[in-house]
């Protein structure tokens, strides 16, 4: 059985093509043998290959697979070199293979790459190839080279290469409530060369649980209805794959916006508007815009409503009393409270409910308060003013009674109302009837006002200007002319005392037993009258003027086609344009201010309505209402702290004088805020301590300072406290003074008050029947929203021989500025004192008790001997206001005095040193605690020369601080 070598069949088919039957090259032999020598032939035979060759090659690889192999052969073998393949020529412009020889004898070839092949640069590679035979002898002269043979190689693709999309993100925006086929479609490409790897078979999402699907072709549709309520936006990410299944390195973000159904109204604004205390004016819907779903409109009317009906007297406003708002509005004085807080002096408003923060009284149609004679003026004249804020709903029952505000009747016998304020099935009524002997004719009684207002639930500021036989209503600060006035005759002349009510009217007469009738059913507050004058418009609008509002910023932008208008309060701004685009302009411009110091903290609720026009229609578009509210944060609260000097001592001569003493010459009012500093990590310190006060200091108004004597009032036969009222100009300030104390109130700065308070004197012209007076101060913001600590002073009247030794004493005493600059322990003030001393004076005499052991003793007996002479005198009704307590009592040399007196300190040295001299009894210890308490002094001196400079100029200040003797 014939066996072929494998892989050489392909020569076999070669050879038998290239020598036919019975002409091959062994026949060829046998017939020449012997005749021809093999070595004598020349090279007579060009080689033969195939025609055409096709190739694969895979990229990045140098082999390439040839059908049908490369072969060569020659006639002429095997006639050395004319018969063997020498070489393989490529024909090509820098064609990146070559062909070499395998075996010369059988013309075996390959085919191979000089350097990595890329499909993604070239798939293809055609080429001519030639063989060429060896020649006629060694050195290859005379070869030949076979016909030209087409080589096409086609290059095998790697998947080396994933998907890559070509954006870097998708998005799209749909409309809630459908369904799509394709919301979008993403694509992505991958650079492999071939088919299989450089398409891409399937996409992915690869976001789980939201309501999308992606086909085959990378098209997004959504699985079920989406809901702009539900979700504004979906963010999902999809991935794509080749057919090569290889998946790509970056997955794509595709974002999908729901739009709502497209519905008229207003878009992007906050519900919520957050405002800091002092934050001046900030937009309320800096970014709103309208959308009317493309319809033809014509004009649009908006309303801004800022709701403040719940926040104090109907917004926020300031919260001074009412004197203090007239003061500081510019009122005429002589205003008359007659809802007062209820005190000593105005008792009578005692019984009725109060909501104590703004001092508002509720009338619940049972109480009335009757005010006292004289308080009101028993005769108005024809100009005079009622000034109230009111609250009222409508009233109970289908026949309403009268509901009286301020009634003036009767007291007695009879029950004529000679002026009264009332509430009648929600109009409001003023009557005013005139004595009989002003004049006898028929002149107006009743003036009748009909408003809404008057039973709105709501508070609302009224002012009643009577300029008879004029009467105007301001309601607001807006003039209300009476729709209805009532005439009638003059009230006959009579002898009967009258009585002047709130919250309901004195029935004197008619009836068994007098009593009150026609009792107000809501609140008020601020109910004053004044006699005599009527204000102005000005006045009532400061009176009544809310702190917070509305307001436009800039309203030079608003542009010509924006109408605009404001009611008195600010509370409520109507727009109207035909421009859409200038309505939201001008709308982003309306913003919220609050003007006060310290707000109303809490919420201020904002409601925006409007209306459309279309064209040749009336209303063709519905707008819904815009409800959202402004959050006003709580004021930083300040501490407002007084200090100053606490104690001083005068000699009784000195509050004898006209003037007397001053007796806070040098306070200090001083208000300051806290804030928290946190760390810079404050998680790492919450285990620790850390420093969270920060103490700034702010500037605000107060609106009283109270002077109050502690313990008995002051008697006015001999004593007094005075102030000069020029003091007083040039600021907002006004001043009371009474036994019990005295009150200086006004909106005005701390600095004034300051002044005014250090200009407040003392007097007493028999100051020989007391030894001291306590007093105590305090100070308030906002009607006592925000108070002072008590600051309480105590003065000390010296008397006969007492003054020399307290005036002595008194240039001890160092300012308490002073002291804060030297530190002692408590403990050795306590040791040596049983009683708190003064620091400064205390560590003085603690120094010098062993140095002067002897001159206290002398000093002792003499101040004993001149104390008991006066005693004596006054034993009687001095005997338990202030007794000498001389135990502890030191007599010292004053360090900060030797400037003034040396020869009085050269002869107490002399006296010493005799004294010294006769004493035999001073033990070795004693000279040696001498020694040691020299040193101590001469450091004593030191500081006392350090501050002697400063004292100087205080000397008249610096007072004895008693508080180490017993009364």
């Amino acid at each position: 059985m014939e066996r072929h070598t494998p892989g050489f069949s392909h020569l076999n088919r070669a050879f038998c093509r290239y020598y036919p039957a019975g002409r091959g090259p062994h026949l060829q032999l046998r017939r020449r043998s012997g005749s021809v020598s093999l070595a004598s032939k020349v090279n007579k035979h060009k080689p033969w290959i195939e025609t055409s060759y096709h190739g694969v090659i895979t990229e990045n690889n140098d082999t390439v697979i040839l059908d049908p192999p490369l072969v060569a052969l020659d006639k002429d073998a095997p006639i050395p070199y004319a018969g063997e393949i020498c070489a393989f020529k490529i024909h090509g412009q820098e064609m990146p293979f070559e062909a070499i020889v395998l075996n010369k004898t059988s013309g075996e070839g390959r085919l191979r790459a000089r350097s990595p092949i890329d499909c993604e640069l070239q798939k293809e590679y055609t080429f001519i190839i030639q063989a060429y035979d060896c020649g006629a002898g060694p050195g290859g002269t005379n070869w030949k080279k076979s016909h030209k043979a087409v080589v096409h190689i086609q290059v095998k693709d790697v998947n080396e290469f994933a998907p890559a999309f070509k954006e870097a993100s998708y998005k799209a925006t749909v409309t809630e409530g459908k369904i799509y086929d394709s919301i979008l479609q993403v694509e992505a490409m991958d650079e492999d060369c071939s088919p299989q790897y450089s398409q891409i078979c399937n996409y992915e999402i690869v976001t789980t649980n939201v309501p999308f699907a992606i086909d085959r072709n990378g098209n997004i549709r959504n699985t079920e209805k989406l809901s702009y309520d539900k979700q504004h936006q979906y963010e999902i990410m999809v991935t794509a794959f080749d057919c090569g299944q290889k998946r790509a390195t970056e997955d794509v973000l595709v974002r999908v916006e729901v739009k709502p159904v497209c519905k008229p109204g207003w878009q992007d604004w906050n519900k919520r508007i957050e405002y800091k205390p002092g934050s001046g004016s900030i937009p309320l819907f800096p970014s709103i815009h309208l959308e009317t779903c493309d319809g033809p409109v014509s004009s649009i009317q908006t309303t801004i409503e800022l709701q403040t009906n719940y926040i104090g007297k109907g917004c926020d406003r300031e919260t001074y009393s009412e004197k203090s708002l007239q003061k500081l509005c510019g009122a005429s004085s002589g205003a008359i409270d007659l809802l007062p807080t209820p005190s000593a002096t105005t008792n009578w408003t005692a019984g009725l409910l109060i909501d104590s923060n703004d001092m508002i009284f509720k009338f619940d149609g049972k109480q009335g308060a009757k005010i006292p004679d004289g308080i009101v003026p028993k005769n108005l004249t024809d100009q005079f003013t009622i000034t109230m804020w009111m609250k009222h709903g409508p009233s109970p029952g289908l026949r309403a009674e009268k509901e009286t505000i301020l009634c003036n009747s009767d007291k007695t016998e009879m029950n004529r109302h000679h002026y009264a304020l009332y509430v009648h099935n929600c109009r409001l009524v003023f009557l005013l009837r005139k004595d009989f002997d002003q004049a006898d004719t028929f002149r107006p009684a009743e003036f009748h006002w009909k408003l809404d207002q008057i039973c709105d639930k709501e508070w609302h500021y009224y002012v009643v200007n009577v300029e008879f036989p004029v009467v105007t209503l301001y309601m607001d600060g807006t003039t209300y002319e009476p729709y209805l006035v009532t005439n009638d005759w003059p009230i006959h002349p009579s002898h009967i005392a009258m009585q002047l009510t709130v919250g309901a009217c004195w029935q004197g007469g008619e009836v068994t037993k007098p009593r009150f009738a026609q009792y107000f059913r809501g609140s008020l507050a601020s109910l004053t009258i004044r006699p005599g004058k009527i204000e102005s418009q000005k006045v009532i609008s400061c009176l009544q003027a809310c702190k917070e509002g509305l307001d436009i910023n800039s309203l030079e932008s608003l542009g010509q086609g924006i109408k605009y208008h404001f009611n008195p309060s600010q509370s409520v701004l109507v727009m109207e344009g035909d421009d859409i685009e200038n309505i939201n302009q001008a709308l982003q411009k309306v913003s919220y201010i609050n003007s006060r110091q310290f707000p109303t903290s809490g919420i201020r609720r904002l409601k925006v309505s409007s209306k459309v026009q279309c064209f040749g229609e009336d209303i063709c578009i519905s707008i819904p209402d815009i409800d959202a509210y402004v959050m006003v944060f709580q004021a930083k609260e300040p501490k407002i702290t007084i200090s100053g000097m606490d104690h001083f001592a005068r000699p009784a001569a000195e509050f004898e004088i006209d003037r007397g003493v001053n007796l806070l010459p040098d306070i200090r009012i001083v208000s300051t805020v806290t804030k928290i500093d946190h760390p810079p990590d404050f998680k790492e310190t919450t285990d620790r301590v850390h420093k969270p006060i920060m103490l700034e200091e702010m500037h605000h108004n107060l609106d009283f300072c109270d002077i109050l004597v502690t313990g008995a009032e002051l008697d006015p036969k001999q004593e007094c406290l005075e102030l000069d009222r020029k003091e007083l100009e040039g600021k907002h300030l006004d001043a009371t003074n009474s036994t019990a104390g005295y009150s200086i109130y006004g909106v005005d700065t701390m600095k004034n008050y300051e002044q005014v308070l250090q200009q407040v004197r003392y007097r007493n012209w028999h100051a020989s029947s007391i030894f001291d007076r306590k007093f105590r101060i305090k100070c308030s913001e906002l009607n006592g929203r925000y108070t002072s600590n008590e600051f309480n002073l105590e003065v000390n009247i010296l008397h006969n021989s007492n003054s020399n030794i307290m005036e002595y004493v008194n240039h001890m005493v160092v300012q308490p500025q002073f002291l804060q600059s030297i530190h002692h322990p408590e403990e050795s003030i306590n040791s040596i004192h049983g009683s708190v001393l003064p620091s400064v004076a205390t560590i003085v005499i603690v120094i010098c008790v062993s140095v002067l052991v002897f001159i206290v003793a002398l000093g002792v007996y003499r101040i004993r001997s001149t104390y008991q002479q006066s005693s004596k005198e006054n034993e009687g009704s001095k005997e338990n206001e202030m007794d000498w307590d001389d135990s502890a009592l030191t007599i010292t040399v004053n360090p900060m005095e030797k400037y003034e007196e040396p020869h009085h300190a050269e002869e107490e040295s002399d006296e010493e040193e005799e004294v010294e001299d006769e004493d035999d009894t001073t033990s070795a210890e004693s000279d040696e605690s001498e020694e040691e308490e020299e040193e101590e002094e001469e450091e004593v001196e030191a500081i006392g020369n350090k501050h002697n400079k400063q004292n100087t100029t205080r000397q008249d200040q610096l007072e004895w601080d008693d508080t180490a003797l017993p009364y």
